[in-house]
């Protein structure tokens, strides 16, 4: 196999990006773009730090993020496996990416950035869930935001391919797999659907 190893071998296989392609970006939001961010519930967070890059499902109730202003974004950090991963990197390097997407859509909207964390009661009361609150709230200063060409969504017929998920292993048997053996699927499976109606938050 021969790798590409340079830029110059790069752009021999690409052609030049479209008009379109370019002047999408913008260093902060536009209306559309705001209005694209109010209806997504999910998004894809990727941070980066010494060990390598991590990605990570975000979701809500709501919109995922709040908007701050034009120019910042305020992701609240919901309970979560306390591996806080996305969390060391910020503390160590605040690069970070964020793909948001809403069912039904074939646009996706990226968002560039950088982030820092804070705790500030204040911030965090604004996030408020069933009377439980974020421990804290990562705060993205925007760099650049675009959408994304449809293209990816709608070769993969991610809204409309229907549930594909019968069959899929549960996330005990990953475990089982990975640990193993050491963890019991079977159990680990029923716990986790018990903990699953204690809330969320």
């Amino acid at each position: 196999m021969t790798w590409i190893t340079t830029l110059d071998a790069l752009h021999a296989h690409y052609g030049t990006p479209s008009t379109a392609a370019v002047v999408k970006v913008t260093p902060h939001l536009t209306p559309s773009y705001r209005a694209f961010l109010d209806r997504s519930r999910f998004c894809i967070f990727t941070t980066v730090g010494p060990e390598g890059t991590d990605g990570s499902p975000r979701g809500d109730q709501g919109p995922v993020v709040a908007v701050l202003d034009p120019k910042t974004l305020a992701l609240p950090d919901w309970k979560g496996n306390e591996r806080i991963d996305s969390l060391r990197n910020i503390v160590r390097d605040g690069r970070v990416s964020l793909m948001f997407l809403v069912p039904g859509s074939t646009n996706a909207l990226r968002v560039n950035g950088t982030a820092r964390l804070t705790a500030d009661p204040d911030l965090c009361a604004t996030f408020t869930r069933d009377d439980k609150l974020p421990r804290t709230v990562i705060v993205i200063a925007i760099a650049e935001v675009y959408p994304q060409c449809a293209r990816a969504i709608q070769r993969s017929d991610l809204w409309t391919s229907g549930d594909l998920s019968q069959g899929l292993p549960s996330i005990g048997t990953m475990l089982a797999e990975a640990s193993d053996g050491s963890i019991d699927a079977t159990n680990y499976d029923t716990d986790r659907a018990r903990r699953a109606h204690l809330g969320w938050w």
